[in-house]
């Protein structure tokens, strides 16, 4: 990507906003868009689109300064600078891919895949491990300081509260990178993430036992042929058993049943399974009254503790209702009284899952656009499942799996 030559537009807004507007400027849903908070702007791409600069939202231009140049090109950067000075509203200019802007565009889709990777029992999409993305992240962070500033309003700069939220992984990494030939991309990839973590973490005054294990691994010659095996580091043992457990009603008479809508945006990651089939509900009669019983099946990482997790409930265009679910082995559950005229046979129901005080709201249907991000995922997990030749130009940080992909693809739980 570097060294490729694209033309953008540089515009301000009536707010003083400056924008960098791309060919993948358009509106789409929240989980089609990378995000990365920098230094006084807002850089986003698309993840469907093919690789190209960031759009961005730049609020204050004497911090962004600091990496436009080095994300755009100078014509990018003197063009912002036009722009916010008042000598011009709208210049179409050339922008520079320069390594900088490989390196954001990448750990902006790391961001992408912690908060959106679809993972799914019934879809057969196999899950990210955290720990081991969240260190990679933390690489990334490391190696794109450049982005950010000490203003301390950019959450996407957070190296060494990832390193330390996600520090278990290093014990598999380090043995990973025993077990892996040391000319194979991979093992090129291993070296690299770790030597970020390690300088890090220095750089930031972390000590822990897991990283003076790091840097003493990383200070002694590569092992030559230890018979370690690099998928055992990673096996999970999740005791998770998809359609567990006793229905939630016996008996009553059948008035309806279907399926809800898996708007990924209205809850946090790791509680509900990503498959649009994961919501379903059945509407009963039980003698003169209606109820609606619902399931929701829960992702493998969803919490056991209390979580005021819900069902929103719509029937005959009339208003939303909330039955609360509680998780109960690998699914979410909930009942509630269903106002249904006693002669009704065919209510028209609607039902999305959300988190109060987390969801945006119910947003326009996204079944294409959710199928197409399980492409890419699919995709991304065929690649990661290939070795890397040994002759492949050197990883230079900005292409390629990530090793949680990477992960998830060579120990292929069953799914």
């Amino acid at each position: 990507m570097a060294g490729a030559i694209v033309d953008v537009h540089v515009a301000r807004g009536d707010d003083g906003t400056i924008r960098v507007i791309t060919a993948g400027s358009v509106s789409a849903p929240d989980y089609t868009r990378a995000v990365l908070d920098v230094a006084g702007a807002v850089l986003a791409w698309p993840v469907l689109a093919a690789p190209g600069p960031p759009m961005a939202e730049i609020h204050d231009v004497g911090r962004a300064q600091q990496w436009l140049w080095a994300v755009y090109g100078e014509r990018v950067a003197a063009a912002v600078h036009t722009c916010a000075a008042g000598e011009s509203v709208e210049v179409r200019v050339a922008a520079d891919m320069t390594p900088l802007a490989g390196g954001a565009a990448r750990l902006g889709f790391g961001h992408w895949a912690a908060r959106w990777w679809p993972a799914s029992h019934l879809d057969g999409i196999l899950a990210l491990q955290p720990d081991v993305l969240g260190l990679e992240l933390a690489a990334l962070t490391h190696e794109c300081q450049q982005l950010f500033d000490d203003d301390g309003d950019q959450p996407d700069d957070c190296v060494a509260e990832l390193i330390e939220e996600h520090q278990d992984a290093l014990a598999p990494l380090i043995q990973w990178r025993h077990a892996t030939p040391p000319s194979t991309g991979t093992a090129r990839r291993l070296e690299r993430v770790l030597r970020s973590v390690d300088d890090a973490a220095d750089s930031a005054g972390l000590d822990s036992e897991a990283l003076r294990c790091l840097r003493s691994s990383l200070a002694r010659p590569r092992p030559d042929g230890t018979p370690v095996d690099p998928v055992a580091p990673f096996v999970r043992h999740d005791d998770y058993a998809l359609a567990a457990g006793e229905p939630l009603v016996a008996g009553g008479r059948l008035i309806a049943r279907g399926s809800g809508t898996n708007d990924w945006r209205r809850y946090p990651p790791g509680f509900v399974d990503a498959s649009e089939s994961a919501v379903s509900w059945t509407a009963r009669a039980l003698g003169a009254g209606r109820q609606i019983e619902v399931e929701v099946v829960a992702h493998i990482a969803a919490p056991v503790a209390a979580v005021p997790l819900a069902a929103e409930v719509r029937v005959n265009d009339g208003p939303r209702n909330r039955v609360s679910l509680s998780r109960r082995v690998d699914v979410w559950t909930g009942r509630a009284d269903l106002d249904l005229p006693a002669g009704e046979t065919q209510p028209r129901i609607e039902l999305g899952v959300l988190l109060p005080g987390f969801d945006p709201g119910p947003g326009p249907e996204g079944g294409a656009e959710r199928d197409s991000v399980r492409a890419l995922v699919r995709r991304r997990l065929a690649t990661a499942a290939q070795p890397v030749a040994p002759d492949s130009p050197p990883n230079d940080g900005t292409s390629g799996p990530f090793l949680a992909e990477i992960a998830a693809a060579i120990t292929d739980e069953d799914y």
